[in-house]
């Protein structure tokens, strides 16, 4: 018997938004776009997120909470789920990484994992 299983692959694009930020209030803002894509054989919703999200100071502080940006998608495979938020830190440069809780429609819970990006004002790194 063949499974029919769920696989997520997920792409971040970053911009830093020198409008909103204030480097002298330690304020650094970013926008970010996810694109998350269904390569699997069956349907799957996000329904949580959990971000980690560390500074160049070392602070880290953690998001949780359910769905993005207010909706919980259903992906159907070969589909795709686009979206954009934003973070604020207090240094120029910074890390989020983190993961979505999905399920299949047949109500297999599974991690999709969302690797480490970097949050970087243009020209800080070299």
């Amino acid at each position: 018997m063949e499974t029919r299983h769920a696989a997520i692959e997920i792409e971040v694009e970053t911009s830093y938004l020198a409008d909103q930020s204030d480097p002298a209030a330690a304020r650094y803002v970013f926008a970010y776009t996810i694109t998350i894509r269904n390569t699997g054989q069956v349907p799957a919703t996000l329904l949580t997120r959990r971000w980690v999200i560390t500074d160049a100071n070392g602070k880290v502080r953690e998001v949780a909470g359910d769905g993005v940006v207010g909706e919980q998608p259903r992906i159907a495979p070969g589909a795709a789920h686009r979206y954009s938020s934003g973070a604020v830190i207090e240094t120029p440069v910074g890390v989020m990484q983190g993961s979505y809780g999905m399920v299949t429609e047949d109500g297999i819970a599974f991690p999709a994992s969302i690797p480490a990006f970097r949050l970087a004002v243009p020209g800080i790194l070299h």
